[in-house]
């Protein structure tokens, strides 16, 4: 699955605003630099998401505001979803 979003860095609050299925704004404190925001994304994204951090990760766009996220699919012991 793939998300959509645009991040607004630097905001007075982390926040996560839902457009559509897959697609988001999300504000976040940090500053865009040495990838901190995205970061502070990730963070902020998995916990409104309920998933590990590990579970997002960005495909395009890391130095853009406009990013797209590959959900990774969640395997349990034997192969099983």
């Amino acid at each position: 699955m793939f998300i959509k979003v645009k991040v607004f860095p630097d905001s007075k609050r982390d926040e996560v605003i839902k457009k559509t299925d897959d697609s988001f704004e999300v504000k976040v404190r940090e500053k865009a630099e040495e990838g901190r925001a995205n970061q502070r994304v990730i963070e902020v994204l998995a916990s409104y998401l309920n998933i590990p951090q590990e579970r997002l990760v960005i495909i395009r766009g890391a130095r853009q505001r406009n990013k797209i996220f590959k959900l990774i699919e969640r395997h349990c012991e034997g192969g099983r979803k």
